[in-house]
């Protein structure tokens, strides 16, 4: 099994980094590393990447999970109680002739992981009770100008919710719930095996120290459904790529009756047929004529909003960059907006009428350019090439 990284480490950031922090990290990262932004021969490597930052903001974004990841690292996240660093310092091999502690204990009857004959061995296995659901994870792909201006959406998402019948109990209504006969309610199941006195969650009830008389007809005795639901979604302006909303509740069921996870809905621009996005900044080429380049004048660009005028100086040279200021896109945070940076590419004519070219021919001589046209075909020239090699 794959040992997970640091969250902190991941994200590149100091442990007592500001949820401030943690979001900017989190947004810098998710661009750099979102799939549809690298070569299609280093996806799979960026979807790896783009998935592990998601599951550190996750964490770090939230204040409960960040305190108990914190506290407990990654097995208080994922649930997993493990007690093996409490005799990490034991020799067991060469007190028990090389036999290590899992294979002692199996000797007495018991089976599994560490983790599982550890618990049985000292009765610790924690009683089922009301548990909160997993999040969820929702892509939503968007267009620049929706992400500009902000929307709603509507989500279609399929997961579990509390039983509306039996209210999560799992119980069919009208019946209840009974002492569990086989470990009389205390959720243990005690044993002797040679001179030591052993206790096991119960296989009955699972540790709860109670069974339903009967289970519900709807979720049969789940506690929970799945089903569709129609979520609706407000869409901030200046979200980008990365950007992750927080659904609260919209998650899947919690277990016996619990509270439900959360939906992070994930964030995803499309490609925009005009524009590059920076951050809040705008990108853009736009052609330019000859004449407009060399005596100046106003050309129409576009803009998020529609057309704008921008004003050309003369002599102007392809590839000059031009800043509209404001044009951009919102700030997420509502801190002003970006600008739009539109660079001009010069167009020179392919296809000039006689009058243009002598107009052109006048315009070089007045400077006092000489210019070389050849007028011969490239078969005579070819012709010229070999007459010249046989002499």
């Amino acid at each position: 099994m794959a040992i997970k990284r640091d969250y902190y480490e991941i994200l590149g950031i100091d442990r007592d980094a500001s949820q401030e922090e943690i979001k900017k990290a989190y947004r810098t990262l998710a661009l750099q590393n979102h799939p549809d932004k690298v070569a299609l021969d280093k996806k799979k490597e960026a979807e790896e990447r783009f998935k592990e930052i998601s599951e550190a903001y996750a964490v770090l974004s939230d204040p409960e999970k960040r305190l108990t990841y914190d506290q407990f690292g990654h097995a208080g996240i994922d649930g997993q109680y493990t007690y093996q660093d409490i005799f990490r310092g034991a020799d067991f091999g060469s007190i028990f002739g090389g036999r290590g502690f899992e294979d002692i204990l199996r000797g007495f009857g018991f089976g599994g992981t560490f983790t599982d004959i550890f618990s049985d061995f000292f009765g610790t296995r924690v009683a089922r009770r009301a548990r909160r659901g997993e999040d969820l994870e929702y892509p939503l792909d968007i267009t620049l100008e929706e992400a500009a201006r902000g929307c709603e959406k509507k989500l279609d998402i399929y997961h579990t919710v509390t039983c509306s019948t039996c209210k999560g109990s799992g119980a069919k209504p009208g019946t209840g719930k009974r002492t569990c006969p086989q470990c009389q309610g205390t959720g243990q199941i005690r044993y002797a095996q040679a001179f030591f006195t052993f206790s096991q969650t119960c296989p009955q009830c699972q540790g709860t120290g109670e069974v339903i008389e009967a289970s519900c007809p709807q979720c049969r005795g789940r506690g929970k459904i799945r089903k569709a639901s129609k979520i609706s979604l407000k869409v901030p302006s200046g979200v980008d790529t990365g950007t992750s909303i927080r659904v609260r509740g919209k998650g899947e069921a919690g277990e016996l009756g619990g509270p439900s996870g959360d939906l992070y809905v994930l964030i995803r621009l499309r490609p925009h047929k005009i524009f590059e996005r920076e951050g809040s900044d705008l990108y853009c080429d736009v052609p330019l004529s000859f004449v407009t380049a060399t005596l100046g004048g106003e050309i129409e660009v576009p803009t998020l909003e529609g057309k704008a005028t921008m004003k050309i100086p003369p002599g102007t040279q392809t590839d000059s960059v031009f800043r509209l200021k404001g044009k951009g896109v919102p700030s997420l945070h509502g801190r002003g907006r970006g600008d739009e940076y539109v660079k001009v590419i010069v167009q020179v004519p392919k296809d000039l009428n006689e009058k243009q070219k002598e107009i052109l021919r006048e315009f070089a001589k007045a400077g006092g350019e000489k210019l070389s046209i050849s007028k011969k075909s490239v078969l005579d020239k070819i012709r010229e090439t070999f007459k010249g090699g046989e002499e």
